[in-house]
């Protein structure tokens, strides 16, 4: 008898394409989180160990780095919500996703609107993020963050 080296089969663009957009949703989710354990599980299914977000305010590695920088600015401006702007658009493992930052209980006031430039894994997990800002937040100072 012979032993089957029958390989899984190659997942199509589109199927690709679907899971991407679903591990985006999933980090959009990791942002909103309110509780840590949530955190950890949506890290755990959408962020590559390691892996690096990039941002004027510096370079972040790890989901732990990710939430405590979260939790910190959750923590300075009280309520805050991740929204998108636009679908994101994704392509040959990078996704650019266009986003607002809304403060405030039930105001919505805008903070910040910016794009993440993402790519993912070899297992579609998110694995680097690059943070533009498009519209920094009101006395924001980009020289104090180099």
């Amino acid at each position: 008898m012979t032993e089957s080296t029958a390989q899984p089969e190659p997942r199509t663009k589109t199927e690709t394409v679907v899971e991407q957009l679903e591990q985006l949703a999933q980090y959009v989710r990791f942002w909103n989180a309110g509780t840590e354990p949530e955190q950890r599980r949506l890290a755990a299914t959408a962020l590559a160990e390691g892996v690096e977000y990039r941002a004027e305010i510096g370079i972040l590695s790890g989901a732990q780095a990710l939430m405590d920088f979260r939790n910190q600015f959750v923590a300075h401006v009280g309520t805050a919500a991740l929204r998108l702007r636009e679908r994101p658009q994704v392509h040959h493992r990078r996704a650019r996703l266009q986003w607002e930052i809304l403060t405030g209980d039930g105001d919505g006031a805008s903070f910040a609107t910016g794009t993440d430039v993402i790519q993912f894994d070899q297992d579609g997990r998110i694995s680097s993020v690059i943070a533009f800002l498009d519209r920094a937040p009101a006395g924001f100072d980009a020289e104090a963050h180099r």
